[in-house]
């Protein structure tokens, strides 16, 4: 449902379906904006930067792998995959983000050096995209493997905060339309499904 859901939402982007609740979206976000908070708010949305959620990625292959669940460390793949599409679609799919007049910039980041970052494509939110797999991924394994129950019980909590809290940034601070988060809900969605059911498959029974 997801994919197909994704599917509709790049076909009504395209046929100009979101343009007037985007813009209108957009123009909402700027008039709430406190220049005092812009500090606040880019730590915030550093938690679904490229860099912190890539580094988390591989603590979590380290860490599945050293602790002997070697297939499951295969689970990292879910979030490369996601990314990568991200990538194709802001390379290929045109559709520009909020222009300058809306947008409060963004801090630095290595995914400006990505191809079609030049293009100033936005579809769908990449922040977006990597806290949702990234966050939702931790979360699961947290769930499962964590000795301490509290920490088991904060860890799905938690990690729907950040989720919330950075896609929120991404309307706030004017670089993203609201179908760029979106999308990235609903591409971010599909890559954490598909971690969870390999995380989640059925084993082989010990002989």
């Amino acid at each position: 449902m997801l994919s197909v859901a994704f599917v509709a939402m790049t076909i009504a982007i395209t046929a100009g379906v979101f343009t007037s609740l985007d813009h209108k979206v957009a123009q909402a976000m700027q008039s709430i904006w406190q220049e005092s908070l812009r500090g606040l708010v880019l730590g915030i949305a550093e938690l679904g930067g490229v860099e912190l959620t890539t580094l988390l990625m591989l603590a979590l292959l380290i860490y599945l792998w050293r602790g002997g669940f070697g297939a499951d460390a295969l689970v990292v793949l879910a979030f490369a995959g996601a990314v990568g599409l991200e990538v194709v679609y802001k390379s290929l799919f045109f559709h520009p983000g909020p222009p300058l007049s809306l947008s409060h910039g963004d801090g630095p980041s290595l995914t400006d050096l990505l191809p079609g970052a030049g293009k100033g494509n936005s579809f769908p939110s990449g922040h977006t995209v990597r806290t949702i797999v990234a966050y939702g991924t931790l979360a699961f394994v947290i769930r499962r493997l964590a000795p301490s129950r509290v920490v088991r019980l904060l860890a799905t909590p938690a990690a729907v905060v950040v989720i919330v809290a950075v896609a929120f940034t991404r309307l706030y601070l004017g670089v993203h339309w609201e179908s760029d988060v979106i999308g990235g809900v609903l591409l971010g969605g599909i890559a954490l499904v598909a971690a969870t059911v390999w995380l989640d498959r059925p084993r082989k029974a010990e002989n």
